[in-house]
C-alpha cells in the first residue's frame, strides 16, 4: 500500500501568514541525511541552507543520532530546567576540554532560552546591568534577532518595522566597509566615543557580528575587529560578539573571532551549538561580568536536554582535533573557485563573506532571488541576503564532501545561466 502524499493545501489554509523559507521551497520534504534533503515525491535536493547555519554538521549525522536515541530509550531526562543532570555535566566538561581551554577563555557558560535571539537579549541585559549604562553600539546591517531587544540591535527596516513600538537605547555605527573601502569607521566611532557633545551616550556594550550573515555576508577585517575591542576597553563598555550564524566553525575556527585574537567579554551562540538542529542558545561571558542573579534571566527552555547530549558528540566527534578544520579550509577554497564563476556572469559582481560562510553579491534582489528560485527547480536548496536581498549565500553543512559541493555549485552556476541569459543589467 503506498504512503499517501501531504497536501500541502494545508498550509496555506492554517498556518501563519509568518511562514516565509517555505515560500521559496515549496515542496513537502519528508527526510534529509548528510547535505541532501528528500522530498514527498522522492526529489533530491543539494542543502546549501543547512537550516541557516543551524545544521553545520549536516542532517541526522550518525554519531549524534544514536547517542540521543539511546538517552531517550533510557528514559535520560528529557527536561530538567536549569537543575543539573548527568548530560549538562558531560557537556560543560566536553566544551571546556576542548573549546574554552585551548582557547585560554575562562568564561562561564549561561544558558539562555533556545533561540539565538534570547542569547542576545541576556547579553545585553547582562552588559547594562555591569555598566549602569543603557546604550548599547550596534552596526549597519547588523542582525541580532526580531524579539524587542534584539531587534533595537537589528538594522533591517522589514524586520524593525514588525515591532509596532519604537526601538530604543541602541546607537548604530557604520560596519567595515560601509562608507567604502577607503573609509576606516573606527575613526567615526572613535572620534563619536571620545566627543563628549558628539550626542552618543556611553555605551554599556559594543555589539557586532565579525561576518554578518543575514546583512549581506559582510566580512569585517582582522585591523578593524582590533579596533574596534581596543575602543570598546577604553571606553569602558563590554564587547559582544553575536556568533550565532558564523561560529561553530561556519568561518573556519570554532569562533568566528579566533583570527582576530581579540577577546569577548561576552560570546552568543545558538543555531549549531547543538550539533543536531535541536534548539539551544547559551552566553559565553567572563567571570567578572557573571552578576545575573537567579533566574533573573529566567525561561522555561533554558538548557535543553536532549541538544546537551548531541552537543557533546558534535564537540568530541568534530573539534578536539583540526580535521574538520582543515577540511573547512579545503571546501572554502572550492566555494570560493565556483563563486567566482557566478560572479564572472554579471557586471561588477563581487564575493563576499568568509569560510563556508560565502556568496555573491549580483547587485540586484530580482535578479539573486531568480537564480535561487531556478537553482531549487534544479535540486539545489539555497537563499539570498543582504540589505535587497542581493546577496547569493551559501551555507553548505561544514561536513558537505567535496563530490557534492562540486554538484551544488554545479546546479548554481547552471541556474545562473539560465537566468542571466534574459536578464536586463542597468548598464545595458
Amino acid at each position: 500500500m503506498s504512503k499517501q502524499l501531504t497536501n500541502k493545501a494545508i498550509f496555506g489554509r492554517r498556518e501563519s501568514e509568518a511562514r516565509s523559507y517555505c515560500r521559496g521551497f515549496d515542496t513537502v520534504f519528508a527526510s534529509a541525511k548528510g547535505a541532501e534533503m528528500i522530498d514527498q515525491s522522492g526529489k533530491r535536493y543539494i542543502d546549501f541552507l543547512a537550516g541557516c547555519s543551524s545544521l553545520n554538521y549536516g542532517h541526522n549525522d550518525p554519531d549524534m543520532k544514536q547517542a540521543l536515541i539511546a538517552h531517550i530509550d533510557t528514559d535520560g531526562v528529557a527536561h530538567g530546567l536549569d537543575m543539573h543532570t548527568a548530560v549538562k555535566a558531560r557537556f560543560l566538561e566536553t566544551f571546556e576540554q576542548h573549546i574554552l581551554q585551548p582557547r585560554d577563555m575562562n568564561h562561564r557558560v549561561m544558558f539562555t532560552g533556545p533561540t539565538g535571539a534570547n542569547a542576545v537579549e541576556a547579553a545585553m541585559k547582562i552588559a547594562r546591568k555591569v555598566t549602569g549604562r543603557s546604550n548599547v553600539i550596534c552596526f549597519t546591517n547588523g542582525f541580532h534577532g526580531v524579539t524587542q531587544g534584539a531587534l533595537a540591535a537589528t538594522g533591517n527596516s522589514y524586520h524593525r518595522g514588525g515591532a509596532g513600538v519604537t526601538l530604543n537605547n541602541v546607537t548604530r555605527m557604520p560596519y567595515d566597509g560601509y562608507l567604502g573601502q577607503s573609509c576606516d569607521t573606527t575613526d567615526f566611532l572613535e572620534a563619536m566615543l571620545r566627543d563628549r557633545s558628539s550626542g552618543m551616550d556611553a555605551p554599556a556594550a559594543i555589539l557586532l557580528e565579525t561576518v554578518q550573515g543575514e546583512g549581506g555576508l559582510n566580512a569585517a577585517s582582522t585591523s578593524w575587529l582590533k579596533r574596534v575591542a581596543e575602543l570598546a576597553q577604553e571606553a569602558g563598555a563590554l564587547l559582544i560578539i553575536d556568533d550565532i550564524q558564523a561560529g561553530c566553525g561556519r568561518t573556519g575556527s570554532f569562533f568566528s573571532f579566533e583570527e582576530a585574537g581579540i577577546s569577548p567579554d561576552i560570546v552568543t551562540l545558538a543555531k549549531s551549538i547543538s550539533g543536531f538542529g535541536l534548539p539551544m542558545g547559551l552566553v559565553l561571558v567572563k567571570p567578572e561580568h557573571d552578576i545575573m542573579g537567579p533566574a533573573e534571566h529566567n525561561g522555561t527552555f533554558r538548557g535543553n536536554t536532549h541538544a546537551f547530549v548531541t552537543a557533546t558528540v558534535a564537540i568530541e566527534k568534530f573539534w578536539s582535533d583540526d580535521s574538520l578544520q582543515q577540511d573547512i579550509l579545503r571546501r572554502s577554497n572550492i566555494i570560493s573557485q565556483g563563486l567566482q564563476s557566478l560572479a564572472a556572469m554579471v557586471p561588477e559582481a563581487r564575493l563576499k563573506g568568509r569560510g563556508m560562510m560565502q556568496g555573491v553579491d549580483v547587485g540586484c534582489g530580482d535578479l539573486a532571488g531568480k537564480i535561487c528560485a531556478r537553482a531549487f527547480e534544479q535540486g539545489l536548496i539555497i537563499e539570498t541576503s543582504g540589505s535587497e536581498d542581493q546577496v547569493v549565500k551559501i551555507l553548505a553543512p561544514l561536513t558537505t564532501t567535496d563530490s557534492m559541493l562540486q554538484r551544488g555549485l554545479s546546479i548554481l552556476i547552471n541556474a545562473a545561466q539560465d537566468v542571466i541569459g534574459g536578464h536586463k543589467f542597468a548598464a545595458e
